[in-house]
């Protein structure tokens, strides 16, 4: 068996099995946060009543998505290893900033690892790696399959961005740190969604009213995201940005050379063995 080589790594790239598995769990993702906002009043909406029914849902797809990108791409082991590992660090990364001005260092590790490893894995290793750093750091809850959901986006966008074959770089670098600054407030404003419907104490002005219009609910909850957590997404973005900007070239680097070595996407030959000499 020889394997040819392969002096460009690319992105995994997505099959039909695939696909069709990222796109099952994104609806189910998205009906998940959007619900309440066509509740009426008289239902309960707490998402801690939904939420071990989403994570419980949530866990086998994201099987489903790892085995058809295997299917899909003929990747072995070693890459269901690379993505143990890759989430392993993100998860220890992400106490290291958690609470503190919303500075996490680990939405810029899975920027570059989304880029890597390609929307698939990308959406797969987000959703794991904030499962494994809520086992970490105790942020069990009814929040967290919201959490897998929405960093499993994060990440796949970053793998869904164009020229991973052909853009290196500076360039590259720019399109990153552009795409991480602007996920980063998209991943506050969804997980606002998650919490904003349901929580109490908050003026009328901003908060949720069963039953109302959604275009009227979506201006409260707009006026809701500026008054409690833009500074958190800025502080993230911020973070994100300068990380990608200053350090982001040798971290892609190394994970290409990780995945290069891995031979992830080197095409395998068999040959017949040679006949003994007589």
């Amino acid at each position: 068996m020889s394997a040819g080589p392969d002096p460009q790594v690319r992105a995994v790239r997505l099959g039909p099995r695939s696909v069709a598995a990222l796109v099952l769990v994104s609806a189910i993702g998205v009906i998940a946060f959007g619900w309440p906002l066509l509740a009426d009043s008289a239902s309960g909406l707490a998402h801690s009543r939904d939420a071990p029914w989403l994570f419980a849902l949530l866990l086998p797809l994201l099987v489903a998505v790892v085995v058809a990108t295997i299917a899909d791409s003929g990747l072995d082991a070693k890459a269901v290893a690379m993505l143990g590992v890759l989430a392993a660090v993100g998860a220890a990364l992400r106490p290291l900033g958690a609470g503190t001005a919303g500075l996490e260092p680990m939405f810029f590790l899975m920027v570059l690892s989304g880029r890597v490893l390609g929307p698939g894995f990308g959406f797969v290793l987000g959703a794991l790696t904030m499962f494994a750093s809520a086992l970490l750091t105790g942020g069990v809850g009814p929040w967290m399959p919201f959490q897998m959901l929405s960093m499993g986006w994060f990440t796949m966008g970053a793998g869904l961005l164009p020229g991973p074959d052909r853009l290196r770089g500076r360039g590259e670098s720019l399109m990153l740190a552009a795409y991480g600054a602007l996920a980063a407030f998209a991943y506050g404003t969804i997980m606002n969604l998650q919490g904003w419907t349901y929580i109490g104490g908050l003026s009328s002005g901003i908060s949720f009213r069963p039953g109302d219009p959604v275009h009227e609910n979506l201006v409260r909850f707009l006026a809701y995201c500026a008054a409690t957590s833009f500074g958190w997404d800025l502080g993230r973005a911020v973070l994100t940005v300068v990380l990608t900007l200053t350090i982001g070239a040798t971290v892609l680097k190394a994970l290409r050379r990780a995945t290069r070595r891995a031979a992830f996407d080197a095409e395998v030959a068999f040959e017949e063995p040679a006949e003994p000499a007589r």
